[in-house]
Order: structure tokens, then C-alpha cells, then sequence
């Protein structure tokens, strides 16, 4: 198929999924807006459809809550495909939503999709940006007081779904201190859309909705979900993609004139910047999380180790020995990056974020790269991504040994990636 034709195809993918504004990541098994999948999606449409850009960005935020936080899941219709629903997180938000976020996106893609606008001469961008600019730095102020009560520069998640990672192998050992009781009867939806071996397994599951039981008991209160958190992980992944939202809301604040909120975001930035450069760990060549309940680095190789390039400035040594150690997580890969590397003993090439590739992630760790000046790495990685995409399909993920497209299909941050990343070569 031509490229003309797989962007044609990404577009149709797109408008399958829309769903008046906002947009599923694919139909039935996530019928909802999910968080971090529409900032995404939102600088995919930005490519095409400025308006329709600012509209995902726009119908996300009717589900922020007043302290600030973009919730994870914003159920704008009902849907039966899906469990847990908002009968089982049981937020009484104005819209129904879940009770826990995922990874802030938002304001990276906000700058995006502004960008867009100006450069198409939108009459109303300013307006539009302004609006969501403000709602952006609600949930950042939100981030650092909830998530890092404790002023250490690293925002926590307390509950891996949060983490967009959802299944990683680097939350093994913390989850497994989770029980698996729950309070909520379990009724697994995804299985049934998804080949079970390519999903979370049942005692995974257990755990999942214990944290939800428990943060639900807590009335989702911020503070008591601190105190009670059987799981809490102060999360390189996450506190990467706030650090560089942040440095890319400052440059809206300069855009806007904002200077009170540039001076504010500025004090974050260098709060998160110096969180971050205390997690790289010279002995492993990347960035490692710490579980703050056991106090342990998380030394298990995943991804998220590498993210923290789209927000910081390594060194010479630091940028060198990066690129060697994403060099031996490729060797012998016919896509990369993996989620988890084939010598880890947790590596599963099929299995959920437990070694696939995902196209959104190839597109953060390129941007990382070529923010550190690793433009050749950070080329060959978009390369690779778009021929998956367009060797397998609009898959939700890829087996990095094949090539292999899995999970879900028509799935619109894949779309939107290649949306992106095409037009790199």
C-alpha cells in the first residue's frame, strides 16, 4: 500500500472511532476516552484536522475533577464491552469516570495541536489554547501535590494501570504484596475480545481491582489514597512525560503572555529535572523507578527506563551509553524498542507490556533521542515503527521477534503514530 494510502487508511481508522469529539482507542475492547491514548490522537488529527484536534483535547477535560486531575477513563456513553465500569470505581463525578490518571500527555499535545493551529492560521487557536492551557496546569499543580507529597521530584502512581504500562514486568514484585481479594466481582471483559496469552492474567486482574476496592473505600481521596496505597511507585515513565509537558507548557505560557504561570511551571520543571537526574544508574545505562513502599530500586529493564529522554539533557557518557544499551535491546529484533528486553527472564513477546513494541513508545523514545542529538538512532527507530504498521496493520502492538501485529486492531494512537512518524522520513 502507498503512503498516501496508509495515511487515508489512518484517517478512516480515526473517524471509525470517533464517537462524537472524542475518539475509543478501538471499538469494544476500550469503548470509552482514554487519557494518554487521546493526547496522542489529538496531535494525529492535528496532521489533517486542527479543529477536530483541539475537540479531543476539549471533550477530555469534561471529565477533569475540580482538584485538577484528568482521570484515566471518561465515560461519556455507556458501553457493556468494558469491566471495570463506573458502577465499580463509583467516582459520583459529574461525567462518570474512573478515579486514577494516566501519564500527563496532555500538555505535550497541546503545544502540538497550538502549533497546528497557528501555523494553518486558525482564527480562534489563542482562544482555544488558553482554555486548555489552564486546565493543563490544573492537573500538573495536581500532580506534584498529590502524587508527590513528599517533595522528592518524582510523581508516584498507585495503581500500575496509571502508569500506562499496565501489566509491566517492572511492577512484579511491588504488585505481588497486593492481595487478591477483592470486594467487586470480577467480570473480565477484554478476554473475550483478545486472546487471553496476550492479556494480564486472572491473578493480575485480583490485584488490579483490590487497588480500586481500595482507593473506593478512600472516597478517592488524594490524601487517604497516599496513606492507604498498597502500591505506590515513584515512576521514571511518568514523571518524564510531566517533566517535558511542563517544558512545553512554559513555552505556551511564553506564547500567552502567562508570565505568573511561566515562573510557576518553571519552578516544577527544575523540581522534576532534578528528581529524575537522581535515578540514572551509570551500573544499568538508563533510568530506574523506586518503589516507595519496600524503598528499592526497580531494576527490572522495561521501557520506561529510556523516557526520560524526552525530558532531560544527558551527557556525553550518559548519551553514549544509552544508545548502547537501546542498541542491545534491538540486536536481533525485527521491531523495536520492546517493552521489555529479550534477555530479560520476564520477557514475553507476546504478552501485554511484557516485551511488544508500541508504536506510541517508539514515537517518545525517538523523540528523546533526537532531543539528546541521537538523530541516526532516533531515525531508524521511526523507520522501523512505520514498516511494522505498515507491514502488519493499525495494531495496538507488534511482537518485536515477527513483526507480528497484536492486541486490538484499528487502533487509533497506532494511526495517529504513523500519522506522525510518516511524515519523518
Amino acid at each position: 500500500m502507498t503512503k498516501l494510502r496508509m495515511e487515508e487508511a489512518a484517517h478512516s481508522i480515526l473517524a471509525r472511532n470517533d464517537r462524537g469529539g472524542y475518539t475509543v482507542p478501538t471499538d469494544r475492547l476500550y469503548p470509552f476516552q482514554w487519557n494518554w491514548d487521546s493526547a496522542f490522537v489529538a496531535v494525529g488529527f492535528a496532521t489533517f484536522n486542527v479543529d477536530r484536534a483541539y475537540r479531543e483535547l476539549e471533550r477530555l477535560i469534561e471529565g477533569q475533577w475540580d482538584d485538577g486531575m484528568i482521570p484515566h477513563i471518561v465515560f461519556h456513553a455507556p458501553s457493556d464491552t468494558y469491566f471495570p465500569g463506573p458502577d465499580v470505581w463509583g467516582t459520583r463525578h459529574r461525567i462518570p469516570t474512573s478515579g486514577i490518571t494516566q501519564p500527563p500527555v496532555f500538555g505535550m499535545a497541546l503545544r502540538h495541536v497550538h502549533e497546528a493551529a497557528i501555523a494553518n492560521g486558525m482564527a480562534d487557536a489563542e482562544a482555544r489554547t488558553r482554555a486548555l492551557f489552564q486546565a493543563a496546569l490544573r492537573s500538573h499543580r495536581w500532580w506534584l501535590e498529590a502524587r508527590d507529597p513528599e517533595g522528592r521530584g518524582l510523581v508516584a502512581i498507585l495503581h500500575p494501570w496509571e502508569s500506562g504500562s499496565d501489566n509491566s514486568p517492572a511492577w512484579d514484585e511491588a504488585l505481588a504484596r497486593v492481595p487478591t481479594t477483592t470486594t467487586t466481582v470480577i467480570r473480565r471483559k477484554d478476554t473475550g475480545h483478545v486472546d487471553a496469552s496476550m492479556r494480564p492474567r486472572d491473578e493480575d486482574y485480583q490485584r488490579f481491582i483490590h487497588l480500586v476496592d481500595v482507593y473506593r473505600h478512600c472516597d478517592w481521596d488524594p490524601k487517604r489514597q497516599w496513606t492507604n496505597a498498597p502500591f505506590k511507585v515513584a515512576d521514571v515513565q511518568m514523571t518524564a512525560i510531566l517533566a517535558r509537558a511542563t517544558a512545553d507548557l512554559i513555552h505556551l505560557a511564553e506564547v500567552l503572555g502567562a508570565e505568573g504561570d511561566k515562573a510557576e511551571l518553571a519552578q516544577m520543571h527544575r523540581t522534576l529535572l532534578d528528581g529524575l537526574a537522581r535515578r540514572w544508574r551509570p551500573s544499568l545505562s538508563r533510568f530506574v523507578s523506586l518503589d516507595l513502599i519496600s524503598g528499592n530500586d526497580i531494576e527490572t529493564p522495561t521501557q520506561a527506563g529510556f523516557i526520560p529522554l524526552v525530558a532531560v539533557t544527558l551527557d556525553d557518557a550518559q548519551r553514549d551509553a544509552v544508545m548502547a544499551e537501546i542498541e542491545r535491546w534491538l540486536d536481533g529484533m525485527v521491531v523495536g524498542v520492546p517493552s521489555a528486553p529479550r534477555f530479560s527472564p520476564a520477557f514475553e513477546p507476546k504478552r501485554y507490556w511484557r516485551g511488544p513494541v508500541w508504536a506510541v513508545i517508539n514515537w517518545l523514545i525517538a523523540d528523546g533521542l533526537r532531543l539528546n542529538e541521537a538523530e541516526d538512532l532516533a531515525r531508524r527507530i521511526e523507520q522501523v515503527t512505520v514498516h511494522a504498521v505498515e507491514n502488519a496493520g493499525f495494531c495496538e502492538y507488534f511482537d518485536p521477534t515477527t513483526g507480528e501485529g497484536l492486541g486490538g486492531d484499528t487502533f487509533s494512537w497506532t494511526a495517529a503514530a504513523y500519522l506522525v512518524l510518516g511524515r519523518r522520513r
